[in-house]
């Protein structure tokens, strides 16, 4: 069938690009799928904003590989699938810990300023990690600095052609096959057709689906819904994991995290009495699962009646918190806080989405000619719950796998691929009556926030559904430029996410319900979403 486009025709003529691979994203993922990829074929390498704002760019957490003496990819496993409530698919884990340590070691030949002391790589410990396996770089700059080293390498090294202020509108597929992108350049608002032979979506997630996130602006899960609507699948939405620390004081839409490697090096959580509450739900305490941590947070706070508890290093030494956590301990003296002298008030922060666009152990979707790595993809290793920096490892070995598929990909496609015929839908009457795209945004995301948080139950999904559906349905946009294109696209995750946790009836990792508080073994299943078919019914099946 047409696939719907959001896209609209304009008097302008499109611009053309020609690639053999057209990469879709600045994070971890995009960077390493376009640098490997242009060692042998001509690369583009779209990115909404700049190099400096994305997901990656802020991480305060490392990348885990089991590099140590003590550890073994064995282990990592055993931790990842624990912290996986049972969703992991495991042939996906084993390939992320068995090719994690040289991806890593690759990476450090590109970014040389990871820790280390006398020459030895500083190996930290974080939530569910059995040992210490968890690198940074700059302290509690990891990302950033694995971020502006991979940018550099494709500026500077690669034939990658580079294209930053790009925001991409819609992915073009002819007779069911991905052939590229349309974009619109927001330096000049020229509309551009880039076409490839293939399609590498490493977009990131959807954090701004929510009214608190440590997410950057950016982040509006346009990948996820580019996806959609070209057909592909998307699986495990309801998986939306929130990160147990982050600052409750900014009211900014972007929270900042406290890092998880505070709690790795001995910081505590206390409820208002000064409690240390951790210690009563589970042996790990502090350094369990993302998901335990939360759910006992959330229970203090609702038991206190308060919105938030607090992250307590005062016992440690100072001086160390201040080498280890520059980028915290300055952050915090913003808000005249002392790392090592305050309390710091914290609370649970959308954070990560586990879900995305179903993909196999070499990054297909079921779309043919679009590959997707990194947060925009569901690769299955998260399970219902994800291990504390397994993501930017994640974008490292998938995207890699990804290149390699690539010559056996791009090697079978004829020249067709460059014929191009697709329809726009004409542009929108800008003399009728437009709605407010930022209040129509700020309605949708406190939504999100009220009845598909953190902790859910049927009443407030079915709400959640019932009212996105109306702020669709009373959607009027006269305009067609990025803030639309976002609200159409945040509208779009919104209701499938609030749609798949309705449809979980149980508790399993971070899909919290309190109406059905337990696991349920009828439900150790995948949720996976899909535009229909013209003449099917339904968008929804369960996969084994």
């Amino acid at each position: 069938m047409p696939r719907p486009y959001i896209a609209t025709l304009s008097d302008e003529p499109l611009a053309r690009r020609n690639f053999d691979v057209l990469v879709l994203g600045g994070g971890i993922a995009g960077l390493t799928a376009a640098i490997s990829a242009a060692r042998r074929w001509r690369v583009g390498l779209l990115t909404k904003s700049t190099f400096d704002d994305t997901t990656t760019f802020l991480a305060q957490g490392g990348i885990a590989a089991a590099l140590g003496e003590s550890d073994s990819p064995e282990l990592h496993f055993q931790d990842t699938v624990n912290a996986g409530a049972g969703l992991c698919d495991e042939e996906a884990v084993r390939v992320l810990v068995n090719e994690g340590p040289d991806r890593v070691r690759e990476l450090m030949e590109i970014c040389p300023h990871f820790d280390r002391v006398d020459g030895e790589i500083v190996l930290g410990r974080e939530g569910a990690h059995s040992v210490a396996r968890v690198l940074h770089a700059g302290g509690d700059a990891t990302g950033s600095e694995v971020s502006s080293a991979l940018a550099e390498a494709a500026r500077m090294g690669s034939r990658v052609q580079l294209y930053e202020d790009e925001f991409v509108i819609d992915l073009l597929t002819v007779d069911g096959r991905c052939i590229g992108c349309l974009s619109l350049d927001l330096a000049n608002g020229q509309l551009v057709l880039n076409s490839a032979m293939v399609t590498v979506l490493a977009t990131g997630g959807a954090g701004q689906v929510y009214s608190r996130t440590t997410n950057p602006g950016v982040a509006t899960g346009d990948g996820m819904a580019m996806a959609y609507r070209a057909g592909a699948a998307l699986r495990d939405l309801e998986f939306v994991q929130f990160h147990p620390t982050g600052l409750a004081i900014a009211e900014d839409a972007t929270a900042f995290l406290i890092t998880e490697a505070l709690r790795g090096e001995g910081a505590r959580l206390r409820n208002h009495a000064g409690e240390r509450f951790m210690v009563q739900h589970d042996p790990k305490a502090e350094l369990a699962a993302r998901d335990v941590v939360v759910r006992a947070m959330v229970g203090e706070m609702r038991r206190e009646g308060s919105d938030h508890v607090f992250l307590d290093a005062t016992h440690l030494d100072p001086r160390m918190l201040e080498e280890r956590f520059p980028t915290v301990s300055a952050r915090l003296r913003e808000h005249g806080l002392n790392l090592a002298l305050d309390l710091i008030p914290v609370a649970p922060v959308c954070h990560y989405f586990i879900g995305g666009v179903c993909t196999d152990l070499w990054g297909h979707t079921t779309v043919p000619g679009l590959y997707a790595s990194g947060e925009v993809a569901s690769t299955g290793v998260h399970g219902a719950n994800r291990l504390a920096s397994n993501s930017l490892l994640e974008g490292l070995v998938f995207s890699e796998r990804v290149v390699r598929d690539l010559d056996r990909y791009i090697g079978r496609l004829g020249e067709d691929v460059q014929r191009l015929r697709f329809e726009l839908p004409p542009p929108p009457d800008q003399r009728a009556e437009s709605s407010d795209v930022a209040a129509a945004r700020a309605r949708l995301t406190t939504i999100m926030s009220a009845d598909v948080g953190v902790v859910r139950c049927r009443e407030e999904l079915e709400h959640a559904v019932e009212e996105l559906r109306t702020l669709y349905s009373e959607l009027r946009l006269s305009q067609a430029g990025p803030a639309e294109f976002e609200l159409l696209n945040l509208l779009t995750l919104g209701t499938q996410i609030a749609r798949t946790a309705l449809l979980r009836e149980e508790t399993r990792g971070v899909h919290m319900r309190s109406d059905f508080p337990e696991p349920d073994e009828r439900w150790k299943t995948h949720s996976t979403v899909r535009l229909p078919e013209i003449g099917e019914g339904g968008e929804m099946r369960e996969d084994g």
